[in-house]
């Protein structure tokens, strides 16, 4: 476990240049792009692939699980790998894995076989997301990586356009299963990047703390446990993904039924707010979490609650109105803040979890988040569209009542946001020896 040694922190340009670390930031970056996009495609070709497999709202809800499930029970198993290996490798091996069963969805030709292919894409995913927050915290001290982790989520706006307005336009062109293909092959060219490119740090060097060896899951859920701001924080950030992303998944069918669009121009709609939107959004954060004053982590905290709060009722409004224009202006206020707190959210989890534990800290992270956002949200949304619909079948009407009432939990996580804040000093001292 970890204890407070006596020293200062290493100075980040004594152990890389600005250039390696903003080089491995960027590389990054484009891993969690790809996997969102591998993520934001299924949602976005719901409509042509249950009009071909005949499939409900609550078996259109079904799709995501796979995807979900192997990515938050293989989740556990491989950030133990990561907080004890070579991160790099593991991080390429598993960029590979995914890319490649994203490809290979492409050539499914039925339920089963697409489930199967996207159980692939979970198991390589689990290793990629928890590696690049532990290789990031190696290059940016604790001060630096709420900037630093709001540049990496940078990737979630962009692989959102790809997903979306890329793969829809693909897919009126050439069919779904091309846009599977296109979204697939880059993955692994960047495995190889990756694997020539960049060297494995040395875990913990910017840091003040001294660990003999990596703490077991069992003493990392205990510590994490113990880190009372660690726990709201986590939990504000996976009801932020159950809102945020909960909502989004049948958002380009929301439309396809309300407003008569296909898939490609329900993409071109949404993929045009995720990447202009999405990317102002995270660009803003960095530049306010960049300066002297966010240093101290309560005020990150406290943005988060108020921003969370604030988009909640745009949120609600995108669904409760029928005019497409103030719909789409609600959702110009109401999607860059899902891409907002991601930065800040992860900066907070990796600053409360000790160094030889961070790659698990945000497999719990992750883990709550994707049970919340790709499991049960979709769940409840489908299962709720379906029951409202009744015998007739889900339509435009049944979809719009589910999101309604999924829209208020904005609320519930800006209140954790708001809560973490009263502990956060202490436990981040704890967990890095400095703040």
């Amino acid at each position: 476990m970890a204890s407070n040694a006596p020293t200062t922190p290493v100075n980040a340009d004594e152990v890389s240049t600005l250039g390696q670390r903003w080089y491995v930031l960027s590389i990054m970056m484009l891993v969690y792009t790809i996997s969102i996009a591998d993520r934001y495609v299924l949602s976005t070709l719901l409509g042509p692939i249950s009009d071909e497999l005949n499939l409900s709202d609550t078996g259109a809800a079904s799709l995501g699980i796979p995807l979900a499930l192997f990515y938050v029970t293989m989740g556990i198993p491989l950030s133990w790998l990561c907080d004890r290996t070579n991160r790099r490798n593991l991080l390429a091996a598993s960029i590979a894995v995914w890319s490649f069963m994203t490809a290979l969805t492409g050539f499914t030709r039925g339920y089963i076989d697409l489930l199967l292919a996207r159980i692939g894409v979970g198991i390589g995913e689990a290793g990629g997301t928890p590696a690049c927050n532990s290789i990031i915290a190696d290059y940016f001290p604790a001060n630096r990586r709420s900037m630093a982790m709001t540049v990496f989520a940078l990737g979630a706006p962009i692989g959102a356009w790809l997903g979306t307005d890329i793969a829809g336009m693909v897919s009126t062109i050439h069919g779904w299963r091309s846009a599977f293909m296109v979204l697939g092959i880059p993955g692994i060219l960047l495995a190889l990047i990756i694997m020539v490119t960049i060297k494995e740090p040395k875990r913990g060097r910017l840091d003040i703390v001294d660990e003999e060896k990596a703490p077991t899951v069992m003493e990392t859920l205990k510590f994490i446990w113990s880190q009372k701001s660690a726990v709201h924080a986590m939990t504000g950030a996976g009801l932020s993904a159950f809102w945020g992303w909960g909502l989004m998944w049948f958002t380009p069918l929301f439309l396809q039924r309300t407003y008569g669009m296909d898939e490609g121009a329900a993409g071109s709609l949404l993929g045009e707010i995720y990447l202009v939107g999405g990317i102002g959004a995270s660009l803003i954060t960095a530049y306010v979490v960049a300066r002297p004053s966010y240093t101290d982590p309560r005020k990150i905290s406290r943005l988060l609650a108020v921003v969370t709060a604030a988009a909640t009722l745009p949120s609600f409004l995108a669904y409760y109105t029928h005019d497409l224009a103030i719909a789409k202006f609600m959702w110009w206020l109401f999607i860059p803040a899902i891409y907002f707190y991601i930065g800040p959210a992860m900066a907070l989890c990796q600053n409360l979890a000790a160094p030889k534990m961070r790659a698990m800290a945000i497999a719990i992270s992750l883990l709550i988040a994707n049970l919340l956002n790709l499991i049960v949200a979709p769940w409840i949304v489908g299962s709720l569209s379906d029951f409202f619909a009744g015998p007739a079948g889900a339509d435009a009407d049944s979809l719009r009542m589910a999101q309604l009432i999924l829209a208020p939990t904005g609320l519930w996580a800006a209140w954790h946001y708001w809560r973490a804040e009263k502990y956060i000093i202490e436990d981040q001292k704890r967990a890095c020896g400095y703040v």
